[in-house]
């Protein structure tokens, strides 16, 4: 038995071992003095501070940062009313085609999805004059991904959720929209969460579907570092994705501590609620 146990960790330490070595040497590398990214010649903040006067990349981190937030939040929003109507409406006309189309962008490839919305984008600019491609393009493609994987995350929530909530509001008076923004939104919060950091995140490291959709003058930061990698790798991309690495990082752990203790608060309401009905 300890043998398999020693065999099942080892196995676990090397397969985390191959997916964070490379971040934590891309992070040690952007502090490299050598414009040659495999030399150490010493420990330097010399790329941080080129990094801020290079406007390329500066703007399209920036532009990265805000597609990414409107895309999250649309992504989540449109996922959110997708996932309960699947969830609590099992029986309506075409509800496996809706089911089929919501879920088809998870397994289709992303060249596939930028080629299609690229040709659907020409003839709609051609009959209507817009919109023209930038911004709104890109957000429009990194919404329908993002779409998908937040339906996914907060159906399984809402799997999970006992219907007795609902039911008893209703019971209580409450109208089905009453029901939804008081009773199941606040108990899908964490759901919620998750698939927007989620969608946050494919967005904004997305490259397929932004280089289709991109325009004249809108560069995301993934199609700047893409292109420079193909002329060689340069310090400050190293820069940008260490910086990037942090800022995940502490969203990540903010939302986990935030999610544990809304957990926590959720779990004594409910037991203060049981005692209350027992006394």
């Amino acid at each position: 038995m300890n043998g398999y146990r020693w065999f099942g960790r080892s196995w676990l330490a090397a397969g985390y071992l191959f997916l964070y070595i490379p971040i934590v040497v891309l992070i040690v590398f952007s502090f490299n003095s050598s414009q040659q990214d495999m030399i150490w010649s010493g420990f330097s903040w010399r790329w941080y501070g080129a990094l801020l006067q290079d406007s390329e990349i500066l703007d399209g981190f920036s532009l990265s940062l805000r597609i990414a937030f409107m895309a999250a939040c649309s992504s989540v929003i449109l996922g959110t009313l997708a996932a309960y109507v699947l969830d609590r409406y099992r029986n309506f006309f075409g509800r496996a085609l809706f089911n089929g189309m919501i879920n088809a962008p998870l397994v289709m490839p992303e060249v596939i999805i930028g080629l299609s919305l690229l040709l659907m984008l020409v003839l709609v600019q051609k009959a209507l004059g817009m919109p023209q491609r930038g911004i709104m393009t890109i957000w429009i493609g990194h919404t329908m991904l993002g779409m998908a994987y937040a339906t996914v995350v907060v159906q399984s929530r809402l799997r999970e959720m006992s219907k007795s909530l609902e039911e008893a509001a209703m019971d209580l008076g409450c109208r089905p929209h009453q029901v939804f923004f008081l009773v199941t939104l606040p108990n899908i919060t964490q759901a919620l969460g998750s698939a927007w950091l989620l969608t946050f995140t494919l967005s904004l490291d997305d490259v397929v579907l932004s280089q289709f959709l991109t325009g004249p003058g809108y560069s995301t930061m993934p199609i700047v570092i893409f292109s420079r990698a193909r002329l060689g790798l340069d310090p400050r991309v190293n820069v940008v994705a260490a910086l990037t690495i942090l800022v995940v990082s502490l969203a990540v752990i903010v939302s986990s501590l935030y999610i544990a203790r809304a957990e926590r608060l959720r779990q004594r309401q409910i037991a203060a609620a049981f005692q209350s009905d027992n006394v």
